[in-house]
């Protein structure tokens, strides 16, 4: 525990150090009263590096009512999320052709969503794949680059009869559901629920 410790160095280190250890502060008061001088706190926990998978269906529902354009933007906006953020960032794409890797893991960048352009739609939902392959991508960055805090973003329509399993290495899950919200299937906030993962519906009835 006291090897965890850190003096506390005045109002910046305070600052920078993170909460207050009171056993070792404890320890160097002793008998006397309490000063500033005394404190002793814990280092704050290591910042590990992002990266983030996004998923996209390009599956032939995904080309009704926009959905595919719409998903493409979001895409694309968290794409320059994460370069605004120094993270990594990967992208798959999924739908009648199979599952493709359109980014590989690497440090985002604003233009890299110019891969988005050319994407269309069509064909069949093969999601388990996509989620397969995800965790396989994640697990290469893990022990090539050791700690990594692992996001999912699944965009999708929830069009599929697949039973599926998230990606075990990511930490947190985001779902983005483009079901049509006049007659939603609900599988998207179903899986949301069974796997802990976050849930936004990205289309509203007009």
């Amino acid at each position: 525990m006291d090897s965890l410790a850190t003096p506390a160095t005045g109002d910046a280190g305070a600052a920078e150090a993170g909460a207050i250890a009171w056993l070792p502060t404890l320890r160097a008061k002793g008998a006397q009263a309490l000063q500033h001088e005394h404190l002793r706190r814990l280092p704050l926990p290591a910042h590990h590096a992002r990266l983030h998978c996004i998923v996209l269906d390009t599956s032939g529902s995904m080309r009704a009512q926009g959905r595919l354009a719409l998903a493409k933007g979001h895409a694309a906006q968290l794409i320059a999320q994460a370069a605004q953020q120094g993270d990594d960032v990967a992208l798959l794409q999924l739908g009648g052709d199979g599952v493709q890797l359109l980014l590989a893991p690497g440090r985002a960048r604003a233009s890299g969503s110019w891969c988005l352009r050319a994407v269309g739609g069509g064909g069949g939902t093969p999601l388990a794949q996509a989620l397969a392959q995800a965790e396989q991508l994640l697990q290469r960055a893990l022990r090539r680059q050791g700690p990594l805090d692992c996001w999912l973003w699944l965009l999708t329509d929830g069009r599929t009869l697949e039973q599926l399993q998230p990606p075990p290495s990511a930490q947190h899950r985001v779902i983005l559901d483009f079901d049509d919200p006049r007659q939603p299937l609900g599988r998207c906030a179903a899986w949301a629920v069974h796997w802990g993962a976050s849930h936004y519906h990205a289309l509203s009835v007009p």
